[in-house]
């Protein structure tokens, strides 16, 4: 499940992958801010999280955890245990995307969807 997981990451608009913090934990990144973690050799994720649903989620799923090695209040840990169908692990990858790319600045937002920002300064307004 590993490789799909870092293909899905991937795909995500704008997204890249670094290993930062040592030779096995793969990180992925839209504007230069975490979206998700994933070790290559292990058998879990870590993704960024709303606080509220962090707690619903880890009441719900055993394999749902705090952020190892994360703040964790704004990150979960999900263990790959076969308990969580894989579409809600895809979803919640898409949730973190999504909670990244709505903190960045606008600027930043829009070259990752594909907009360029327009600058005024240069603009004909005769």
């Amino acid at each position: 499940m590993t490789e799909e997981l870092r293909d899905y990451c991937l795909a995500k608009q704008g997204a890249t992958e670094e290993l930062p913090f040592d030779d096995v934990t793969l990180v992925y990144k839209v504007g230069g801010k975490m979206f998700a973690l994933l070790p290559r050799y292990a058998d879990s994720i870590n993704l960024k999280c709303d606080p509220d649903k962090a707690l619903e989620l880890r009441a719900s799923y055993e394999a749902v955890q705090p952020g190892y090695h994360m703040d964790k209040k704004h990150w979960i840990t999900v263990v790959f245990d076969g308990s969580i169908p894989k579409t809600e692990i895809l979803s919640w990858i898409d949730n973190s995307y999504n909670l990244i790319v709505a903190k960045l600045p606008k600027t930043k937002r829009m070259e990752i969807i594909g907009l360029p920002s327009m600058d005024i300064s240069s603009t004909d307004l005769s």
